[in-house]
């Protein structure tokens, strides 16, 4: 094995930048030309065609079967001229991944040949096995019909030589099984919600889009090395390794000089982007070694998502072609930063209006306040939704730890927005509000655009930062999907704003005032959410403490945050906002349960074989070495001699024995702590046992094979170090 580790090394070393065939054009000549969006729509349809479709995408509405048909002949058209040979609904089912099953555009002819073909029926709906993906009991495994249904707001496009269309997916019944089909309901219903309030401050408004922008950050392992760590390879991190005596303690790495062949990979990937219309805009180095951010323009959430998942699956494949591993994992490497997913959100009206960005007259920032502080109250109301949202089994090792957000759910506004919002909540009465104090209120709100220029800092260890025009949650991590994360948050802004708006007009109803209503319930929404807002540092035990005083909730248990899922409040949020229903909820919660249970089991499996095949004979092998050289010591020197040097030696053969003792008798305890697990049926303390019971023993093992580690000759150590891993390149 030392001679793979070995072997790996000089084939890096040898590696050159892969050479690149750059367009001649400049980027946005071939932007999205892979992509069948709306310029290239309105050549291919009919004119009524192309309109019903962009109304369908614009409203919401739906598409009949003769524009269907319509569309189809169209795309067909368009991507037989690219020479594409098949088609494919691309979905989003349970993984964090996506799915696709193609087809060819051909079907027999009545002279028994070929022809292609593509009708609306095949646009529209398809019918994929569904037999092994989660779904948490609301189907049987012997039961394969799921459907595919078309998102019309999402653009098909063309990956090599298929056709690829974004669809929802579905149970034979009708419930989710995706993450698509719950997000355009939580979209919808911001939407709703979020227009209605809007209505207040400008009639205009009839449509409310949810932004995103996401950071998406990874680490880059040359292949060679990556297959020499079969714990990279089975469980995306590794298992054992100690700390390179440098790593980031520099900073030099961050925002320093792109490594050439990195460069290269980074050019190739987003040349890739650019064709399939994603707006990669921002690549730098991270903090880490070997570690790197992509980020893109501001998008439509959905279709955002979307981009999102293509560019993960566009980040694998470019790093193939360059030798390269992407690794995606949220801790890849212990001691060092690990890798998040910072989701820069806002919301938008049909007339061109952030509603998280200061205006210009007093009307529009009390339009801004007014939606500051629902979101900051849906964040108090339901931290332990959105935390549940974003505490999967591996960004748990991250969260809470160099620079990452702790688990803790808090919002940081900046002082200037802190004060603005304590100054309403102590000024703003049940009363009727004096001309002078309204005067004072509306000169107040109408300087907020030029005093937050530059006003707002960044909170790096806050999970939800407001960012100048924009809320970062920064707890999401880098493997995941955004949509959970955006469901949670979308829905959660949705339930309040629907909230808001009833309280309003109830205050309306009584006589008083449209602006002085808005003032009475903002007040009360600042004062019943004041706990949830910090503007310290997010990792100290004080904050800790204070959060507990606070009320808020500090959970680290993965399948404790997965059950808060299914709390009232929860429910109220996910269920009575027409999210999920009951059933689509609790299986949803069940899928994650087995997520966690089955990433723990397989790094567990593979951790015990690397200690048991790999270290331990390693360690064994050199302690033979050590009890040779004792053996030798004593036919060259006398007694006194031999004791004075054999000792030291001997308490380190000791040293080495008790600590491969130890990692064997612990590999067997955590596989009988497996075993009792895997037999218990509820699905909820089955998951609870591998967090209390099975879990411990990876940083258990861990810790005795790194000690051999430093111990065992590093000739024959099996796997690449940290200072290989992170600095060969």
């Amino acid at each position: 094995m030392a001679d793979l580790r070995f072997s790996a090394l000089r084939e890096v070393l040898s590696r050159k930048p892969v050479e690149i065939k750059y367009p001649s054009e400049k980027v946005s000549s071939y932007f999205g030309e892979n992509v069948f969006d709306l310029p290239k729509m309105e050549i291919y349809l009919p004119r009524e065609t192309y309109y019903a479709v962009k109304h369908a995408i614009d409203r919401g509405s739906i598409i009949n079967r003769d524009v269907a048909d319509k569309v189809a002949a169209g795309m067909k058209a368009w991507a037989m001229e690219k020479g594409v040979t098949h088609y494919t609904h691309w979905f989003h089912p349970l993984t964090d991944t996506t799915a696709e099953k193609h087809d060819a555009f051909i079907e027999r002819n009545d002279s028994g040949g070929l022809v292609e073909s593509f009708s609306g029926a095949l646009l529209v709906q398809q019918e994929p096995d569904a037999s092994s993906f989660p779904s948490g009991g609301i189907r049987n495994t012997f039961e394969a019909r799921g459907y595919t249904a078309w998102d019309v707001s999402s653009p098909a496009f063309v990956v090599g030589r298929t056709l690829c269309i974004p669809t929802v997916f579905v149970s034979y019944t009708g419930e989710a099984l995706d993450y698509k089909t719950p997000l355009l309901k939580a979209l919808s219903e911001l939407d709703s919600a979020a227009t209605e309030v809007c209505r207040y401050f400008d009639k205009n408004v009839d449509r409310v889009y949810a932004n995103l922008g996401w950071e998406q950050e990874y680490f880059l392992i040359d292949e060679a090395l990556y297959f020499a760590r079969p714990d990279l390879v089975l469980a995306d991190r590794t298992l054992m390794g100690h700390q390179s005596s440098k790593d980031q303690q520099l900073a030099d790495h961050y925002f320093g000089s792109i490594p050439e062949r990195v460069m290269a990979f980074m050019e190739d990937f987003e040349i890739e982007s650019y064709r399939l219309g994603i707006p990669v805009k921002t690549r730098h180095n991270e903090v880490a070694p070997n570690q790197f951010e992509c980020a893109p323009i501001y998008e439509e959430a959905n279709l955002a998502i979307d981009h999102n998942q293509l560019i993960m699956d566009l980040l694998k494949k470019v790093a193939r072609k360059h030798k390269f591993r992407i690794l995606l994992h949220e801790k890849p490497f212990a001691g060092i930063n690990g890798s998040g997913k910072h989701n820069n959100w806002s919301m938008a009206t049909n007339t061109g209006v952030n509603l998280l960005s200061p205006g210009k007259n007093p009307k529009t920032n009390l339009q801004f306040l007014a939606f500051l502080v629902n979101v900051v109250k849906s964040v108090h109301d339901n931290q332990d939704l959105l935390r549940a949202s974003v505490l999967t089994e591996s960004n748990s090792h991250r969260l809470g730890a160099h620079e990452a957000p702790p688990a803790i759910m808090s919002v940081f506004l900046g002082t200037y927005l802190t004060g603005v919002l304590d100054n309403l909540a102590e000024k703003v009465t049940s009363r009727r509000m004096t001309p002078s104090e309204k005067t004072e209120l509306k000169l107040g709100i109408g300087k907020i655009p030029e005093i937050l220029l530059d006003n707002t800092d960044r909170n790096r260890t806050s999970p939800f930062a407001f960012t100048g025009n924009r809320f970062e949650f920064r707890a999401v991590g880098s493997s995941a999907s955004c949509a959970p994360a955006m469901i949670a948050l979308n829905a959660s802004v949705a339930a309040t704003l629907r909230n808001f708006k009833i309280d309003v007009d109830s205050l309306i109803e009584k006589g008083v005032k449209k602006d002085e209503a808005i003032f009475q319930v903002m007040k009360r929404y600042i004062v019943e959410s004041v706990n949830i807002r910090f503007e310290g540092d997010g990792y100290s035990e004080v904050w800790h403490r204070e959060a507990e005083s606070r009320g808020l909730t500090n959970i680290r248990s993965v399948p404790e945050s997965i059950s808060k899922y299914l709390t009232d409040k929860s429910r109220k949020v996910l269920v009575e906002g027409r999210i999920f229903t009951d059933r689509e909820l609790e299986s949803r919660v069940e899928v994650e349960y087995e997520k966690f249970i089955k990433k723990v089991q397989i790094e567990a499996r593979v951790l015990g074989d690397l200690a048991i095949n790999h270290i331990v004979p390693t360690a064994i092998q050199y302690m033979t070495v050590l009890l040779d050289n004792v053996k030798s010591l004593r036919e060259v020197f006398n007694e006194i001699e031999y004791e004075r040097l054999a000792g030291a030696r001997r308490e380190l053969i000791v040293s080495m024995s008790d600590q491969i003792s130890l990692v064997k008798k612990l590999v067997a305890e955590m596989i009988e702590e497996r075993k009792k697990a895997n037999i218990i049926v509820d699905v909820n303390e089955r998951a609870l046992a591998y967090e209390q019971n099975v879990r411990p023993y990876l940083d258990n093992i861990r810790y005795q094979i790194d000690k051999l580690e430093l111990i065992v000759d590093n000739e024959i150590w099996p796997l690449p170090k940290y200072r290989e891993l992170l600095f060969t390149r």
